[in-house]
């Protein structure tokens, strides 16, 4: 890997994830949000003969590709993993590693849109720019119940109403077009001793519409039951609750709404057995490294 790579992106909990797939030297392995490659850096280091398959739906991930032959890089949303793998001629795998976290390069990238950092960058929030809708498309068009929804629900701030309506009122004279545009809109709401977390849950809303990363994420996890080899391992790194929920129902129960079944003797019926009973948290010396590593959860289960 080049330093450009650890520039893109300081893994989290890597040597956790990792070590949570038990690597076996010819084993197939897939890295469903490759980003800087430091996940499969260290996996292709336990390999052998085996081969990753690396997904990323962003084209400047490309660049952090190492020569190897054991790698394809895909550069694709990780929900068509399944489709992929058998364009490949790839039934199953062994493991199975998703980082859910939005690469440093986002944040710092200022065109990119991803951070309040920068007031006079467009609102954009794109993860693959071949897409159509942006942050921007958004906040000028969406109605504003619809608006309410996305930042209660995905950035689960208590005020989504009033920010809608905000908004709504904001854009019928001015359209929001920069990161300034929308602060400065939005001014009223923002809590002068709570303002970088109050707009960092209105960004991040606005960034899982843009990206559909719930519906994502639902159809990626709903792949693994069928991709993964018997004894198999599902390592995942999240890094906020709405994820973090989501992974947990379903290593428990096999959906991510956490709907139990179970047999006709009350035994619940799931596809996989939980390693992790509570999520693996970095340490203070890994935050102390990498800040942004503060709020990763790491949840890991065994395909039966």
């Amino acid at each position: 890997m080049t330093d450009r790579a650890t520039v893109y992106h300081v893994p989290a909990l890597l040597q956790e994830s990792v070590d949570a797939l038990e690597i076996k030297a010819d084993g197939v392995y897939v890295d469903a949000t490759y980003g800087g490659g430091g996940h499969s850096k260290e996996i292709l280091s336990r390999l052998g003969d085996g081969r990753i398959i690396a997904f990323d739906r962003d084209a400047d991930a490309a660049t952090n590709v190492p020569k190897d032959r054991r790698l394809i890089f895909v550069q694709n949303n990780f929900r068509f993993m399944r489709n992929f793998l058998r364009y490949y001629g790839i039934g199953k795998v062994d493991g199975i590693l998703a980082d859910l976290g939005v690469s440093s390069h986002h944040f710092d990238e200022s065109e990119r849109g991803f951070s309040f950092r920068f007031p006079e960058a467009p609102l954009d929030m794109r993860m693959g720019r071949d897409s159509v809708l942006t942050a921007r498309t958004v906040l000028n068009t969406y109605p504003q119940d619809k608006l309410k929804r996305i930042f209660g629900e995905y950035g689960e701030i208590k005020q989504s109403e009033r920010l809608a309506r905000i908004l709504t009122e904001s854009r019928a004279r001015q359209s929001l077009d920069s990161a300034a545009d929308l602060i400065e809109a939005i001014a009223p709401l923002i809590p002068k001793q709570d303002e970088k977390q109050f707009l960092a849950k209105v960004f991040q809303a606005l960034r899982i519409e843009v990206n559909k990363e719930t519906v994502a994420l639902k159809h990626f996890l709903e792949q693994t039951v069928n991709v993964l080899v018997a004894g198999g391992r599902l390592s995942v790194i999240s890094y906020h609750s709405l994820e973090d929920r989501a992974v947990k129902n379903f290593m428990k129960t096999g959906n991510v709404e956490g709907r139990g079944f179970k047999d006709f003797y009350g035994n619940e019926i799931t596809p996989f057995k939980v390693i992790t009973k509570k999520a693996i948290l970095p340490g203070s010396d890994e935050i102390g490294r990498n800040s942004r590593s503060r709020s990763a959860k790491l949840r890991i289960a065994e395909k039966k």
